[in-house]
């Protein structure tokens, strides 16, 4: 049996199952971006962190 042949009798995707199918492609990708982004965030907070300490080590302000 050929693939073109079974792919022609599994017929349309459900709604269902195209939002689901949409999910596992792209959301692993967007999960991904979102950790970039936040672990990002919080490097440039420690490194301002870091900076502002080393400008004034004593602690006064």
């Amino acid at each position: 049996m050929s693939p073109d042949l079974v792919a022609l009798h599994l017929g349309a995707l459900h709604p269902v199952e195209k939002v689901l199918t949409l999910v596992l492609a792209f959301g692993p990708f967007v999960v991904l971006g979102l950790v970039i982004a936040t672990r990002r965030r919080h490097e440039e907070d420690d490194d301002a962190a870091d900076a502002r300490e080393a400008a004034d080590p004593q602690g006064d302000r």
